[in-house]
């Protein structure tokens, strides 16, 4: 389905447009997990997703009940000053108030270009980058916590670990459900239970999807029921990206055993991005403690008053 605004044409982001967005994506080297196809679709769940191709530059413009703006930066292989004047053109056109018109996720090493274009920054995020091997080891006093948790989780259970099949879905959902009900009844805070229903609402998208989407996983399953499950993709040439993990905590050592294995299955890359924290101290410990070799930032750029 296309839409146009102020002559041009906007088309609703599907499956079918992978290889075109994935041409863009992949025109400069990205860290940040949001650069690939697989976390931009997902979030069909929550918002709006359409794309434009603008002054040769690809435009993936987000929209919910509160407004709209760009989940990326305009997309080639350089940038170009004309199409950020017209994607904030076409944002203040769809937007009341105009102050919230922004372009999300911008990469550190843009900065200079974009404060001296004159646009205003503030700091979203970081993504966690791992050595991969390092995980897939555990080797050392650093990690002794998170190996001695994997060989518990051995000795005390008879389990099966396996790729994720598509009749898997409802035991890995109901799993998240349970998940999320356990974590919702340990916090009052209304923005975290938000989350873990959106959360919920992106992973469905995934995994109906799962396939065509070209994701990686595992599952652990215990008297024939799924007890975790993670799910992955390749974000880079050398960068494997872990997007979901979630467990049945009751079974000590399990998280920390199948992120172990997961890593050990991506013997082609040398990193593993393990996103951001969400803004959670808790979930910001658990991914401090694997001892990440870099902080990759997230800027959000909008105009000047």
């Amino acid at each position: 389905m296309t839409q146009n605004l102020s002559g041009m044409e906007f088309k609703e982001l599907a499956l079918e447009d992978k290889e075109i967005i994935n041409h863009y994506l992949h025109s400069q080297r990205h860290e940040l997990s949001v650069y690939a196809f697989q976390n931009i679709y997902i979030w069909k769940a929550l918002y709006e997703i359409s794309w434009a191709v603008i002054e040769d530059n690809l435009c993936i413009f987000f929209k919910d009940h509160l407004g709209s703006f760009l989940y990326l930066p305009p997309l080639n292989k350089g940038k170009n000053l004309k199409v950020l004047e017209k994607v904030f053109s076409l944002l203040d056109e769809l937007n009341s108030p105009r102050g919230i018109s922004r372009i999300e996720n911008i990469e550190e090493k843009d900065i200079p270009l974009y404060r001296e274009l004159g646009f205003e920054l503030k700091y979203k995020s970081c993504d966690y980058l791992c050595r991969r091997q390092e995980l897939s080891e555990l080797k050392g006093n650093k990690f002794k916590s998170q190996r001695a948790s994997c060989n518990h989780f051995v000795k005390q259970n008879q389990f099966e670990i396996r790729e994720f099949f598509p009749e898997d879905k409802n035991g890995c959902l109901e799993l998240y459900g349970q998940w999320k009900e356990e974590r919702k009844a340990r916090s009052n805070d209304r923005l975290y239970q938000g989350m873990l229903e959106d959360s919920q609402r992106c992973l469905e998208v995934l995994l109906e999807d799962y396939l065509r989407l070209g994701c990686e996983s595992r599952v652990i399953k215990i008297d024939n029921r799924i007890k975790a499950f993670t799910v992955g993709f390749r974000l880079n040439q050398d960068t494997f990206c872990v997007l979901y993990e979630v467990a049945d905590l009751a079974f000590k050592g399990i998280a920390q055993f199948i992120f172990r294995e997961f890593c050990r299955g991506q013997e082609g890359y040398q990193y593993v991005n393990i996103m951001d924290d969400s803004g959670l101290n808790n979930l910001k410990e658990v991914k401090l403690s694997y001892h990440p070799i870099k902080l990759i930032p997230a800027y959000i750029i909008t105009k000047q008053a």
